[in-house]
């Protein structure tokens, strides 16, 4: 679960794959696929909430992307939050610092015309 987390900060700020205009990858080595680091990630606590499946004898459950998904979401939700007197909308990860800047020259220029 807590690599499930550390990979949804990926996907909500760093991970991004770029194509040329033939579709060829022109993201190919990790400087320029940018990972969060150790330091990128928030401690998480985990709590369990424990409910045996009926459907089989063990009772077990997959966890699936169970701490990816929702980590996408709420980085996504909060910096959109904190945007949210500039008239920014986030519809799209990652969320780069230059891409909040287009974001709010985007707002700027639509309250202004």
């Amino acid at each position: 679960m807590i690599g499930g987390v550390a990979h949804g900060v990926g996907n909500a700020l760093f991970e991004r794959m770029v194509y040329d205009e033939n579709a060829q990858p022109v993201s190919t080595n990790f400087g320029e696929y940018l990972l969060p680091l150790a330091t990128d990630v928030p401690r998480v606590d985990l709590v369990h909430l424990e409910t045996p499946s009926p459907l089989n004898p063990l009772g077990v459950k997959g966890a699936g992307e169970g701490g990816t998904i929702p980590a996408i979401a709420a980085i996504a939700a909060a910096v959109e939050n904190a945007l949210s007197p500039f008239g920014v909308t986030i519809n799209e990860v990652p969320i780069s610092p230059q891409r909040l800047v287009e974001l709010l020259g985007e707002a700027a220029l639509g309250r202004t015309a």
